[in-house]
């Protein structure tokens, strides 16, 4: 057994997890608490943030056209600054009021440059995210989205142009606090590669359905919610870059090389906030 302690003001709340040695999965060990990134890491960041009251606020919009207009607007190759300034600057104009703009007038909004930091910085894809914006904004004005489940809407959503897997999973999580899907992007791949929860053979363009459920599953087992558990890890793997690279680079060494290599991060080391936990081992 592992005790994690939660240090809250006079209080101490301890939790218990499982054996490092033991599996959480077949074939996938829980590790130890304090070593980024294991499973029971993971289990062990939820449940500290919940305690603390820190969980991760990913909601974007305050409405359905905003949560998908801020989706669209971000992922595939624009920073996240970038696309939450175009998600804010749209807002401010009255795209995802009562009357959505006509392509041509976002392709022309998003053509100006975007004031982040103090400095003019350009928005990439502005034709084709206006085109796919305004398709967006279209369907969502004049037809019901389903929402009884995050499946449901995520179906609806993959029928508007420019909208693949990741970007409506990505709404459905943030609009519905949904954990019936998973946003698999690149800091969550690698996280399953590095965690072993992930079969290494499929990939996100062909196998997101199945990797999806290897998410969920994993979660499931770790006794967690799949939307909590997806935003910590893309927050924690986005904010580690060397951490994570170093550890990749140690999956391609042979197993004896790769455990003297591989040495894990404490968990002390990874938080400013004067309220973060104590590991008791």
């Amino acid at each position: 057994m592992q005790l994690g302690a939660i240090f809250l003001d006079n209080a101490v709340v301890n939790i218990e997890f499982p054996a490092a040695d033991q599996e959480v999965l077949p074939g996938v060990q829980w590790g130890s608490i304090d070593a980024f990134p294991s499973p029971a890491y993971w289990a062990y960041q939820v449940y500290a943030r919940r305690i603390i009251g820190t969980k991760i606020n990913y909601k974007l919009g305050s409405t359905l056209k905003e949560e998908v207009g801020a989706c669209l607007l971000g992922g595939h190759g624009i920073p996240a600054n970038v696309g939450v300034a175009a998600f804010k600057k749209m807002k401010a104009l009255g795209v995802f009021g009562e009357v959505p703009p006509h392509e041509d007038t976002l392709h022309v909004w998003l053509s100006e440059p975007l004031q982040i930091a103090g400095k003019d910085v350009r928005y990439r894809f502005a034709k084709q995210k206006a085109k796919y914006l305004a398709a967006a904004l279209d369907k969502l004005q004049n037809d019901a989205p389903p929402s009884d489940s995050g499946k449901s809407l995520r179906d609806w959503l993959l029928a508007i142009p420019g909208i693949g897997y990741k970007t409506a999973s990505w709404a459905v999580r943030n609009w519905l606090d949904a954990d019936d899907v998973a946003i698999l992007d690149i800091h969550i791949l690698r996280a399953g590669l590095i965690g072993g929860f992930f079969d290494t053979k499929l990939t996100v363009e062909r196998d997101y359905l199945v990797l999806e459920q290897q998410f969920i599953s994993f979660s499931q087992a770790l006794g967690v919610r799949a939307s909590e558990l997806d935003a910590l890890i893309w927050l924690e793997m986005m904010s580690s870059p060397k951490s994570v690279h170093g550890i990749l680079e140690s999956l391609t060494l042979s197993p004896t090389e790769r455990k003297k290599s591989f040495v894990p991060r404490r968990t002390k080391q990874r938080h400013t906030d004067a309220n973060q936990t104590t590991l008791l081992i």
